[in-house]
């Protein structure tokens, strides 16, 4: 099975963007992937990120935190609600932590085992981000 998301298997349903006082910006959307409906949010505070993925129901799912360190490049991820450290949302906010450089706050309702739809939404979310300008150029990008 290819994982390659194109764009004719994957369409984005809606988006809303509100901007919030203080600084920070709320994004919600819904994309589809093979007949998959995911939805999103993404809330951009100051030198942090939250996001949410959710397929197939509305539920909060396994939440993590992920933060790069310092000296070495790294990011460290751990486990706030639910889950293991081996988790589909431990390895995509490890990956957004890396892209973005900031600290990353990720609650994820994506079904254990299932690789295609883990990478599919994790496609269209760091898509989002790029078109958000949420990401770092990658002459900035740390080694992981």
């Amino acid at each position: 099975m290819d994982s390659t998301l194109n764009e004719e298997n994957s369409s984005s349903r809606s988006s809303k963007i509100d901007d919030i006082d203080d600084g920070s910006q709320i994004t919600c959307f819904n994309e589809i992937a093979d007949d998959v409906t995911f939805h999103f949010q993404i809330i951009r505070l100051h030198k942090q990120i939250y996001a949410w993925i959710g397929c197939k129901s509305a539920k909060l799912g396994h939440l993590y935190a992920a933060a790069p360190t310092r000296p070495n490049n790294m990011v460290s991820v751990t486990s706030i609600l639910g889950g293991a450290s081996d988790n589909t949302g431990s390895s995509i906010s490890r990956r957004l932590a890396l892209k973005t450089g900031l600290n990353i706050i990720l609650a994820c309702n994506i079904p254990k085992n299932s690789p295609k739809l883990e990478a599919d939404a994790e496609k269209m979310l760091v898509k989002k981000l790029i078109s958000l300008g949420y990401t770092r150029p990658k002459s900035e990008g740390v080694s992981s």
